[in-house]
């Protein structure tokens, strides 16, 4: 299984749409394009059809923490907020 057909899947999965995975990818710094994105989706035989690189998968999961979680506390916060609830 290819990063793209990751990607195809995760996509489906959680009915994201183009716009929701530039988001999701700006969430963590990592600039793309609808069109490159578009690229990605294509069929392997289409000639505008793109590989989907480890960097991008690996920006899209970070940012898909990120988008589903919320963003990770700082060190430190963990423990005022604690103590300020007690």
């Amino acid at each position: 299984m290819t990063n793209n057909d990751i990607l195809k899947k995760l996509r489906v999965a959680l009915k994201l749409r183009d716009d929701d995975i530039v988001k999701i990818l700006s969430l963590v710094d990592f600039r793309i394009s609808k069109s490159e994105l578009g690229a990605l989706f294509r069929k392997e035989d289409h000639p505008k059809y793109m590989e989907c690189g480890d960097q991008i998968l690996r920006n899209f999961l970070n940012g898909l923490v990120i988008h589903l979680r919320g963003p990770m506390p700082k060190k430190g916060e963990n423990k005022t907020q604690k103590k300020s609830n007690n």
